[in-house]
């Protein structure tokens, strides 16, 4: 049995995360930053599964969070980074704080918890990391510049890390999703979301399955040749 941690388990992408791995013969640990969704999360999931309220913009809660990991399963076979913020605005309104937020959350916590969980892996030559970016790296949207710098770097770190430990049976790569069905887009109207699903070819905005479909196969041994890549999981918005 494959053990699986999985970051930013409380927003959408992340419940849909544990829908697909709970069952099929995986240990979870699985972390997020709003504790009652997590106590909601065991009671909906009491076997194979162990919670952990962590905020990842602190370094001793990442380290915490790990030993608390480890202590469930010794290891970490299926590393997901799925955490991550958006602080919107332009450029030249953004705060100090909100830049250092983001590219603390979804960059160095990912740079921090892979280091700690990949060791393992390597020794076991056997191990994935799968690290959620975003269509945004490859786009490039006004008002994220923040957000747009940690995810394209996320996909640089991947590619990178990728090509350092292919030769033990570890493999890293990105799953980049387009507009998909999350609290990210509550903010937009219904008529603006319709006149966004028009634009993309598959003809809908996407579901936190179609992601969660995507992380899993790349989490199995049939991934095994696929490393260093980045996945577009968005309805053909981007070819």
């Amino acid at each position: 049995m494959k053990n699986v941690l999985i970051t930013g388990a409380t927003g959408g992408i992340g419940s849909a995360l544990i829908d697909c791995f709970y069952g099929n013969e995986y240990n979870l640990f699985v972390t997020g930053s709003n504790k009652e969704k997590l106590k909601s999360i065991k009671s909906k999931y009491p076997e194979n599964l162990e919670t952990c309220s962590c905020d990842l913009s602190k370094d001793e809660e990442i380290f915490d969070l790990m030993k608390k990991a480890e202590g469930y399963f010794e290891n970490v076979d299926i590393l997901i980074n799925n955490a991550g913020i958006t602080r919107d605005n332009l450029f030249l309104r953004i705060s100090d704080d909100d830049w250092k937020e983001v590219i603390n959350i979804n960059l160095n916590a990912n740079f921090f918890i892979t280091k700690l969980a990949i060791k393992d892996m390597v020794k076991k030559r056997w191990g994935r990391v799968i690290n959620i970016s975003s269509d945004a790296a490859k786009i490039g949207n006004p008002g994220q510049t923040n957000y747009v710098a940690s995810k394209s770097a996320i996909e640089g770190f991947s590619r990178s890390l990728a090509s350092e430990v292919a030769s033990r049976n570890v493999t890293v790569n990105c799953i980049s999703p387009g507009f998909i069905n999350t609290n990210m887009l509550d903010s937009i109207e219904e008529d603006k979301l319709k006149s966004m699903a028009k634009n993309i070819p598959c003809g809908r905005i996407g579901d936190p399955k179609d992601v969660a479909n995507a992380v899993f196969f790349l989490a199995s041994e049939e991934s095994s040749y696929i490393t260093g890549q980045v996945i577009h999981v968005n309805g053909g918005l981007t070819m």
